[in-house]
């Protein structure tokens, strides 16, 4: 496990890593139910391998789920976000992958933006969100232009409800213009997606135990 310890002395600050444990969650945004196969979530599993040992990953496809449509935590009789909730307030990460169609996140991505919008007023005794210390990184993928508007707009939602963003946390794969491959069908991960995939793993990791030992006070 990795922890993280704070010391100081002589007016100065040092920062000693040992292991803590963490976990994750990847909420898939894909438009398709399971099992069919997603280049969204190919792309999220391959976030959680790059926030490395000691991380325990969990892959929710949301379409798969009963999500009302709403603002609040819980949208009533039937609604199965509050389960995902409940996996979402346990991880100290938070990966939201999401395909683009015609430029724009998916309806799917749109909704999870929506109903997370409610931890607005789930606050702590200092009326601080909930989700404050929670992580949060993206993942997008298409075959036509867009990955850099959603990046764009997925992360300020997410800063705007609480989540704490890391430096270069967002990856994506956007297909040649006009073209019409899916990131299912590349035989291998293109170097640059690779490396960007792992430098925003480490980030994240790095970020998220900081934050799990020093809490925002």
């Amino acid at each position: 496990m990795t922890r993280v310890c704070r010391t100081t002395g002589s007016g100065t600050g040092e920062v000693m890593t040992e292991t803590v444990s963490l976990r994750a969650l990847a909420l898939v945004c894909s438009l398709k139910p399971s099992p069919a196969p997603s280049s969204s979530e190919k792309m999220a599993r391959e976030v959680l391998d790059a926030l490395g040992d000691g991380v325990t990953g969990e892959v929710v496809r949301v379409v798969d789920h009963d999500v009302k449509p709403g603002v609040e935590v819980d949208m009533g009789e039937g609604d199965e976000w509050p389960a995902i909730r409940e996996k979402l307030l346990a991880a100290d990460i938070l990966v939201v992958a999401t395909p683009t169609w015609v430029g724009h996140m998916s309806s799917v991505a749109q909704r999870v933006l929506e109903r997370l919008d409610g931890e607005l007023s789930e606050t702590d005794d200092s009326g601080r969100p909930l989700i404050a210390g929670t992580v949060a990184v993206t993942a997008v993928v298409g075959n036509e232009d867009g990955a850099h508007k959603i990046t764009a707009d997925l992360m300020q939602g997410l800063n705007d409800i609480g989540f704490t963003i890391p430096s270069q946390g967002g990856t994506y794969w956007n297909d040649e213009a006009m073209g019409g491959r899916d990131y299912l069908d590349l035989d291998e991960t293109p170097e640059a997606v690779a490396s960007t995939t792992s430098t925003l793993g480490a980030n994240a990791a790095h970020l998220a135990r900081l934050l799990k030992a020093d809490p925002y006070s």
